[in-house]
């Protein structure tokens, strides 16, 4: 698959995404879809980026971490997947 088939289904994944709303999501969910939108569009976290102390963007930057060993486009293809198996619920 090429990039641009790839970043065309992401976009798609985000145009979907854009239509939930945070309360038919688990918290879980969401933190999940956080980490690899952060992880396709900006890669590994720095920590310099993460200052705040609010428990709520802890839970965010913990997320993100785990999931920083992996690329972009495996960022991007997770994301994807989560969305698909959403709408299909």
């Amino acid at each position: 698959m090429t990039p641009k088939d790839l970043d065309t289904r992401f976009e798609e994944a985000l145009a979907i995404a854009d239509e939930m709303t945070q309360a038919s999501l688990p918290q879980d969910v969401q933190l999940r879809l956080y980490a690899y939108y952060k992880q396709a569009t900006f890669g590994n976290l720095s920590l310099k980026q993460s200052s705040s102390n609010h428990i709520r963007d802890a839970f965010k930057t913990n997320a993100w971490m785990q999931i920083s060993h992996l690329t972009a486009d495996e960022a991007k293809e997770c994301y994807i997947e989560i969305i698909h198996s959403l709408v299909k619920k």
